[in-house]
């Protein structure tokens, strides 16, 4: 059965380049395994770079050993519902793609703050 968005539509791939997802399969998928749930898909800001990074979570820097290529202001990631939560409230939640967020972002975020914070082009 195919992943479904918050929508409740098949989830669309957030992006492939760079390769995102916690199984780096360009969708914000997630299973039992990822303790993250890496399943909001945002357009990155330069401000939510930045608060990340002040929360431990360095998504600038590039680690090859994790086929990671580091992230600047525009490119699409799948990031945890629990950070993305986080920064909203602190006024820096980045643009959501809807349509490539799955749907277990609504354990964590109101579909309302989702729609709220929806990128509106793309």
């Amino acid at each position: 059965m195919a992943a479904k968005n918050v929508l409740g539509k098949e989830l669309v791939p957030c992006s492939l380049n760079p390769l995102t997802g916690f199984f780096r399969d360009g969708c914000c998928n997630t299973s039992d395994d990822d303790f993250g749930n890496h399943t909001v898909c945002v357009r990155v800001t330069k401000e939510f770079l930045t608060f990340s990074t002040s929360k431990g979570n360095d998504l600038v820097t590039p680690r090859p050993e994790f086929n990671f290529p580091g992230l600047v202001a525009g490119d699409k990631w799948c990031i945890c519902a629990g950070r993305w939560k986080e920064a909203a409230d602190a006024g820096v939640g980045p643009p959501v793609l809807l349509d490539s967020t799955h749907e277990k972002a609504l354990e964590i975020i109101s579909k309302a703050d989702l729609e709220y914070h929806a990128l509106m082009e793309d």
